[in-house]
C-alpha cells in the first residue's frame, strides 16, 4: 500500500501538465453538477487544499482521508471516554472556541458512522483501469473550471498499483487493494503454521465485477466525490484477489452466497424451532421478516458472500492406513460450503 501510494506521488508533478484523459467510470459517479444542495465541507476544502500542493491523489488515499479523518478520530476518542465512564444515558458535547461548531457537528456524526467506519477498516483500494496505452491508475484530482469540485482522471504514466493486475486480466477497470493481500497472506502463514480457519464475509464477486466503488448516505447511493467526509465509502470484496493472495499456503473455499451458506448451516431448521417456541404473534412475524431479509436474493440472500480459509489437510481426509481396495476416505463436510448431515 505504502509503495502503491509512494508511487502515485511520483508522478503527480508530471499528471498535472499531462493527464492523458478524464476518466468515466460507470457507477462511481452520479453526474450531477455541485450546486447550492451540495455544500462545500471541512474535508472538502482540505483535500483541495491538498490536491492543489500536492497533486492528484489515488483512490485509495481518498478513502483514508474521508474515512479516517481528524474529526471521526475525536469522534472515536469521546465514544471510547463514554464507555469507560459507564455509558450514561445522557451526556453534554461542548466545543469551545470561535466558529459555528463544525468540528462539534462532525463529531456528532461519528456516533452515526462509527459502526461503518470500523466495518471498513480503513481498507483501500485502488482503481487501475485498461488503455490504449497499458493499464492506468485512477486518480482524483481538482476540476480546473471548479474551484471547490473534485473529479477522476487518468494517471499520465505507470505506477506501482498495476503491479497487481494479472497479465492474463479480461476486465477493463480493475479494483485492487494491497493492504486486503497483507492480511490474507498474514492469515495464511498463521494458519499454516498453528492450525485454525478464517471465515470472510462481505460484499463481494469472484474477479467478475469492474466499478464497485460507491458512497452512501441517509441508506441511499451518494456521489463519492460530492461533500466528502458526509458518506460512507465502500467497495465489494474482490475473493478471486483474497484466493490469489493466499498463494496455495492454505486452501480456500467460496465464496458462497449467504443465502446458500445460511442453508447449509440449517437456518430453516433453526427457524422451525423458534417458530414451534413463540406462540405470540408478534415475535413469529420479526422471525419470519429477519429470515426473509437474509435469505431474499432480492435483500441481503446475494449480496454477502462467505470465504474461507482452511489448512490443507482439513479437506485431505482423515490419515489412516489402508489397503490397495480401501479408497480414500472422504473428508469431514465443512460447514455452510455443503450441507450438513443432520443426524
Amino acid at each position: 500500500m505504502v509503495l502503491a501510494c509512494a508511487g502515485a506521488r511520483a508522478v503527480r508533478g508530471a499528471a498535472r501538465a499531462a493527464i492523458p484523459c478524464l476518466w468515466r467510470g460507470r457507477h462511481f459517479s452520479s453526474g450531477k453538477e455541485p450546486g447550492e444542495n451540495h455544500p462545500v465541507t471541512p474535508m472538502l476544502q482540505h483535500l483541495v487544499y491538498k490536491i492543489k500542493s500536492t497533486g492528484p491523489i489515488t483512490v485509495a488515499e481518498y478513502m483514508k482521508e474521508v474515512l479516517t479523518n481528524p474529526a471521526k478520530l475525536l469522534g472515536i476518542w469521546f465514544i471510547s471516554e463514554w464507555m469507560a465512564t459507564g455509558k450514561s444515558a445522557a451526556f453534554q458535547l461542548v466545543e469551545l472556541g470561535p466558529g459555528r461548531g463544525t468540528l462539534a457537528g462532525d463529531i456528532l456524526r461519528v456516533f452515526s458512522q462509527l459502526g461503518s467506519v470500523l466495518k471498513n477498516c480503513d481498507i483501500s483500494i485502488h482503481l487501475v483501469e485498461k488503455t490504449p496505452h497499458g493499464w492506468r491508475e485512477v486518480l482524483i484530482d481538482v476540476d480546473p473550471q471548479v474551484s471547490d469540485k473534485l473529479r477522476f482522471v487518468l494517471a499520465p504514466c505507470a505506477t506501482p498499483a498495476e503491479a497487481f493486475i494479472q497479465h492474463d486480466e479480461t476486465r477493463d477497470h480493475v479494483e485492487v487493494c494491497p493492504e486486503a493481500g497483507v492480511i490474507i497472506q498474514e492469515l495464511s502463514q498463521r494458519i499454516a503454521l498453528t492450525g485454525g480457519a478464517a471465515l470472510i464475509a462481505d460484499y463481494g464477486h469472484d474477479g467478475t465485477k469492474t466499478d464497485t466503488f460507491r458512497g452512501f448516505c441517509g441508506h441511499k447511493l451518494h456521489d463519492v466525490l460530492i461533500a466528502p467526509g458526509t458518506a460512507d465509502l465502500t467497495a465489494d470484496v474482490d475473493f478471486s484477489y483474497l484466493r490469489r493472495m493466499a498463494r496455495g499456503t492454505v486452501a480456500s473455499l467460496g465464496p458462497v452466497k449467504q443465502h446458500t451458506f445460511l442453508k447449509n448451516m440449517g437456518i430453516d431448521v433453526r427457524l422451525k424451532v423458534l417458530l414451534s417456541k413463540s406462540a405470540e404473534p408478534a415475535l413469529r412475524q420479526q422471525l419470519l421478516q429477519g429470515y426473509d431479509m437474509l435469505m431474499n436474493p432480492k435483500k441481503m440472500g446475494e449480496r454477502f458472500n462467505f470465504f474461507a480459509l482452511l489448512p490443507h489437510q482439513r479437506l485431505q481426509g482423515p490419515s489412516q492406513e489402508r489397503n490397495a481396495n480401501q479408497s480414500k476416505p472422504s473428508p469431514a463436510p465443512v460447514a455452510g460450503f455443503s450441507e450438513l448431515a443432520w443426524q
